[in-house]
């Protein structure tokens, strides 16, 4: 509907979503997790194979210091002679190259199933993040901007598909590996496993503080990147306007000043992320010298640890400090993840558009009679677009409603359609309310032609047919001849099958109007709504479409939004806002007559004035 009544948010970067932005805080964390793994859940069999195939990996893994131990302990020195026992030698090596050989082949499985799981997830996601998204309240786009709400559509669940096919699989890997190596330390010596454990509370204790310091970093990355998103999609969107205005140096300083936040921001979480690495390779070494220093201090003092245990003991302290050295290094790619993973759940935990719509309505036989009671509406508190309006349009009537921007006409309709929901007052068609007619029956007796056209990237037939999916190509060119929009499509060289680029800009603003008006005369609407439908078209095709138009409103209830008053002299009821209320009612004749504000909105429009 473009910016409703010229009063609400509106869309693009106004102040109110900036503010929004910058008081949002991080969600619960553990919450987050949780989530995540219960879409990852969602593919059991795909996870139930992955973990199988992880354990097999981890036990392997685990089996080969084990056997190098047995291996070196057939190396045995008795006096100066050094005896070796080349038949176990031989089996533990043999046994060796098996492990590495199955090890191979199951990691390789594990990356296809990671793989897998990955994208069955983010295809749940993003699938139940699009659904959501439409159902949204219209209120809702208004004031998000679009280029944030795409950027959690695609680079966020990304983000999130990185984390599970990689981040989140050496996780788990990561913690079975540390629980087997821990076991394996306690069985060659209890001892030596107490020393090595005294590095864990440092361990836990630095982790957990630089977590904390480099979680909001991540945060503030994807809102970053989201607001950069907007400010791409504002510019391209918005290109013409830009350039017309010779601003093209203002835009590229915005993108630049933004773009610079985010370079800031992610070179502050690069660098933070990266510490953690570090730290815990550092961590792990101590843990490796005291191993090795009270291993040898043992063997020399006989205390039943031989050299090949030492050698094991090293190695299971190597994999048991590797994860945490892993985990560490991902640290800021799962910080990113579950940063992203919040603002998508953000838009799942919105509200749904309200719907209590029950009652039956027979929308064939419907009469069109539209009643507005004591209707009281504001989109920001405090600060109300429509007041105490009454207003009744009787059955196939053609009511014209004037006034100037900001009046409240374009509200009119977003009330009427259930875009938004009135403060108080009601609304009733054939004297049923509207909050009682479910929404899709209720906008589908309802044809709207708006101000700004809205076409899709597909062919011109597809796009006539959106107001009518089972209309058949003779139908399509009947509205197409009661538009007058025929004329101009016949003429282009693929007719009907004309690709329109986005939003149709490869036709001409009247044009693309033209084919709006088609679409609603395809859809048979009961009731009506031109708001500024001939407002981008010239004074000629104006005409043919106001003919058309006669022929369209015939025995149909017609609202019609105008500020080019002379479209509206043949309306039934002309009304005029202002300040949200009806100041004035009555046909052309009597209002010029009575020499009031649509006498001087007539006066001045005619006169060459802007209102």
């Amino acid at each position: 509907m473009g910016r409703p009544g010229g009063q609400g948010p509106g869309r693009g970067g106004g102040g109110p979503m900036n503010a929004r932005i910058n008081r949002e805080k991080p969600k619960n964390l553990k919450r987050t997790i949780g989530r995540l793994f219960r879409y990852i859940g969602k593919s059991s069999a795909i996870l139930v194979a992955l973990l199988g195939i992880m354990i097999c990996v981890t036990v392997i893994d685990l089996l080969g210091p084990f056997f190098q131990q047995k291996a070196i302990d057939t190396f045995k020195i008795v006096g100066d002679k050094t005896i070796v026992d080349f038949e176990s030698l031989t089996v533990y090596l043999v046994i060796m190259a098996i492990i590495f050989v199955i090890s191979s082949v199951l990691f390789y499985a594990q990356g296809l199933l990671s793989a897998k799981l990955s994208q069955s997830t983010v295809f749940i996601m993003r699938n139940d993040l699009f659904r959501k998204i439409s159902r949204l309240p219209i209120s809702y786009t208004d004031n998000h901007r679009h280029g944030d709400i795409m950027s959690r559509m695609t680079n966020d669940v990304e983000n999130v598909s990185n984390a599970v096919s990689s981040s989140i699989t050496m996780l788990f890997s990561s913690i079975m590996t540390l629980c087997g190596a821990f076991a394996m330390m306690i069985y060659y010596s209890w001892q030596i496993t107490l020393i090595a454990i005294l590095t864990i509370p440092i361990t836990i204790l630095v982790s957990t503080n630089l977590a904390k310091f480099m979680r909001k970093y991540f945060i503030r990355q994807q809102k970053l990147l989201g607001k950069l998103n907007g400010e791409v999609e504002e510019m391209v969107t918005s290109y013409k306007t830009v350039v017309a205005y010779g601003k093209e140096e203002k835009a590229v300083n915005n993108f630049a000043s933004e773009s610079e936040a985010l370079r800031k921001n992610s070179i502050s979480a690069r660098v933070w992320g990266s510490v953690m690495g570090p730290v815990m390779n550092f961590l792990g070494n101590f843990q490796y010298v005291l191993i090795a220093a009270s291993g040898g201090f043992m063997m020399l003092k006989g205390l039943g640890i031989t050299i090949g245990a030492i050698q094991a003991m090293l190695q299971y302290s190597k994999k048991f400090t590797h994860p945490i050295n892993q985990i560490a290094n991902q640290y800021s790619a799962i910080l990113t993840a579950l940063a992203a993973a919040e603002r998508i759940f953000e838009i799942m935990d919105s509200e749904n558009e309200v719907d209590e719509g029950k009652t039956e309505f027979d929308a064939e036989n419907m009469k069109g009679e539209i009643v507005f009671k004591d209707v009281d509406f504001s989109y920001v508190e405090g600060k109300p677009v429509l007041k105490k309006l009454n207003l009744k349009v009787e059955p196939g009537q053609k009511i014209a409603i004037v006034g100037a921007t900001g009046s409240g006409k374009t509200t009119i309709v977003n009330l009427l359609t259930r875009f938004y929901e009135i403060n108080s007052g009601t609304i009733t068609v054939d004297g049923v309310d509207i909050k009682d007619i479910p929404k899709d029956v209720l906008r589908k007796f309802i044809g709207i032609v708006l101000q700004d056209t809205v076409l899709f990237c597909d062919t011109i037939r597809t796009n006539i047919k959106y107001g009518n999916d089972n209309a058949t190509e003779e139908d399509i060119k009947k509205a197409t001849k009661t538009s007058n929009a025929d004329r101009f499509i016949e003429r282009l060289p693929e007719g009907y099958d004309t690709e329109l680029t986005e939003a149709g800009s490869n036709l001409s603003q009247g044009q693309r109007q033209l084919l709006a008006i088609s679409r609603a005369v395809l859809a048979d609407p009961k009731i009506l709504i031109l708001d500024e439908a001939t407002s981008s078209v010239d004074t000629r095709t104006e005409m043919h479409i106001q003919q058309a138009m006669v022929n369209l409103m015939k025995n149909r209830t017609s609202l019609i939004i105008a500020h080019r008053l002379s479209t509206i002299r043949d309306a039934d009821v002309i009304v005029v806002l202002s300040g949200g209320v009806i100041v004035e009612s009555g046909n052309h004749e009597e209002l010029l007559a009575l020499g009031g504000e649509y006498s001087k909105l007539y006066s001045n429009q005619f006169a060459g004035i802007a209102t």
